[in-house]
């Protein structure tokens, strides 16, 4: 799909995370848009470098991640189409607090920071705003748990759920180091767990394709 002919209404329209904010939010949302393409592994924007804009991913994926001072790459978050990132230089300090990569070929969809503090001016829209914040705010607290919460191999299957949806087969683009990093965890363990994933039969994986093995979510459920 060409970004010149991308439907941003739509997208902000279906995306679970907007869901709440009114028709005319998003519309006025969507009129400030920018279209940016950006490649696998293209930077967006590098932590402590000055910002203007946040984005909003609307297909494909991205990556925000903090460096650590032993050279380490923390993953903070693996953004979804629909979600926004970045909005932390609009309000709090004028630069990112995190480095943004893609992790595949990406459409995003750039918001100049002097559009939304226009837009910001009206009541009805500041307080969707402000909810869509809030929102993220309490996907973060989540997933301190989800990673305290869980081990490894439930982290990757939430991954998936959250990632794709609950599926008997999967097309994954994305490294097997970007899926570690994701879940927390380092690529070696990541490598051991399907290795005995495989053994135990509970997934079928060559190339991107992810096979898992049938009736896997209802004893996953279970």
């Amino acid at each position: 799909m060409a970004a010149s002919h991308f439907d941003a209404h739509k997208l902000l329209k279906d995306s679970d995370f907007f869901s709440g904010v009114s028709d005319k939010s998003i519309r006025s949302l969507a009129t400030i848009c920018i279209p940016k393409r950006v490649e696998k592994r293209q930077l967006i924007f590098l932590e402590g470098e000055e910002g203007h804009s946040m984005y909003i991913l609307a297909e494909g994926g991205v990556q925000l991640y903090k460096n650590a001072a032993d050279g380490r790459e923390i993953v903070i978050k693996t953004i979804r189409a629909g979600e926004i990132f970045g909005e932390v230089v609009l309000f709090e300090q004028g630069e990112y607090p995190v480095s943004a990569v893609a992790l595949e070929k990406s459409l995003l969809l750039r918001l100049p920071q002097q559009q939304i503090d226009c837009l910001l001016v009206a009541d009805s829209f500041r307080r969707d705003f402000i909810g869509m914040l809030m929102r993220k705010q309490r996907y973060l607290a989540d997933r301190i748990l989800y990673l305290t919460g869980h081990d490894v191999e439930e982290r990757f299957f939430f991954f998936l759920l959250e990632q794709f949806g609950r599926r008997q087969e999967y097309r994954i683009s994305l490294s097997k180091k970007d899926i570690a990093a994701a879940i927390g965890t380092i690529p070696e363990t990541f490598s051991r767990l399907l290795l005995r994933l495989k053994e135990e039969k509970k997934i079928r994986w060559e190339g991107e394709n992810l096979h898992l093995a049938d009736g896997f979510w209802k004893r996953f459920d279970a």
